[in-house]
């Protein structure tokens, strides 16, 4: 299961895989159908225990009805201290999906469920979670909710799969640079996302349509307001520092390869003097010298890790990507503020 802080997965509720493996290279859900009440949920986890950049996780209970995914129900991780060493994180898991059986309720675990801090969730700890669920229920997924722009009046929540590609280096578990350029890994194919779709009852429906007309116009106008927020300035900030780590992971790889080629040009010149010096002594009738091991002479560097590059390559694509939603939605207005202040004039 998805550990609260490290985020390291054992999924032991194997029994919540209610469908059989789809063929190789083919996604096993194509769509998440969400209750309401799940997603409501969520929100009031966050807003109960999150604080900040606080990172709140749960578990998604639900079934799997051909390619869709339905998750009808969820609870929290419940909140503990490091003092807690009693506290088993997968027996109350357990305990918890009995209760609900009992009670004729959803139980099967189908995933699990984070939120994010301006979109920071590309990190080695979900991704080793997810590989845990994946691995073991191969139709789960997990849901990234953004409280921050969510709080802006845009529900901001996503869900995504390791693709198959992912998988398969991640079983492997070399993470060189040789094994991701031999499976074609980038960070544009690491996760997939599936589309959400959140669905109420008839009665629910009625009921937040009561609530539209009750709903005071005022608070309407807000999404018109033209004040940016230190929303975009944080997300640049993230976007900066996670650049600054790539670039340093660069420096490191660069010297891996300078350090690479010098030690070839080393061996090369070695194996150039070992055959004149064998020449040598054929010429004064000595036999030769005997052939060494040039892999003790010549250890090669130790390559360094690709995997946090390519997660770090996603996070800044991901944080691109909401400042680019943000300053889309900015332009709108101003383009709208502009077209009004044009007419009145």
């Amino acid at each position: 299961m998805a550990s609260r802080k490290e985020g390291s997965g054992t999924s032991s509720a194997a029994s919540g895989k209610a469908k059989a493996k789809s063929a190789p290279g083919d996604s096993a859900v194509k769509q998440v159908q969400i209750d309401g009440l799940v997603v409501l949920k969520i929100i009031k986890h966050y807003q109960e225990e999150g604080q900040g950049n606080e990172v709140v996780q749960g578990v998604l209970l639900g079934l799997v009805v051909e390619d869709r995914l339905e998750i009808t129900n969820c609870f929290p991780f419940p909140q503990h201290t490091e003092d807690d060493a009693d506290f088993d994180e997968v027996q109350y898991q357990m305990e918890m999906m009995r209760s609900l059986r009992h009670v004729n309720i959803d139980h099967l675990h189908v995933g699990w469920y984070q939120s994010t801090y301006y979109g920071s969730f590309v990190t080695r700890a979900l991704l080793d979670s997810q590989f845990s669920y994946q691995h073991a229920i191969e139709e789960s997924v997990v849901l990234i909710y953004d409280p921050l722009k969510t709080a802006q009046g845009y529900l901001s929540l996503k869900a995504y799969r390791l693709t198959p590609k992912l998988m398969e280096v991640c079983k492997e578990k070399d993470f060189s640079p040789e094994a991701l350029k031999k499976a074609n890994m980038t960070f544009e194919n690491m996760f997939e996302e599936v589309p959400i779709i959140i669905k109420n009852s008839y009665l629910i429906n009625v009921l937040l349509w009561e609530l539209e007309k009750k709903s005071a116009i005022t608070d309407r106008h807000e999404l018109l307001s033209l004040a940016s927020n230190n929303h975009l300035g944080k997300s640049l900030q993230l976007l900066m520092d996670r650049v600054d780590e790539m670039s340093q992971d660069i420096v490191k790889y660069n010297t891996y390869l300078r350090n690479t080629s010098k030690q070839q040009q080393q061996k090369h010149q070695y194996q150039q003097r070992r055959q004149q010096e064998n020449l040598q002594r054929q010429s004064r009738g000595e036999p030769p010298l005997p052939e060494e091991d040039l892999s003790k002479l010549f250890k090669p560097p130790q390559p360094p890790p690709r995997m946090e590059s390519l997660l770090i390559a996603g996070q800044i694509n991901t944080y691109s990507q909401n400042v680019k939603e943000f300053t889309a939605q900015n332009l709108g207005k101003l383009f709208m503020a502009q077209a009004l202040q044009q007419h009145n004039s």
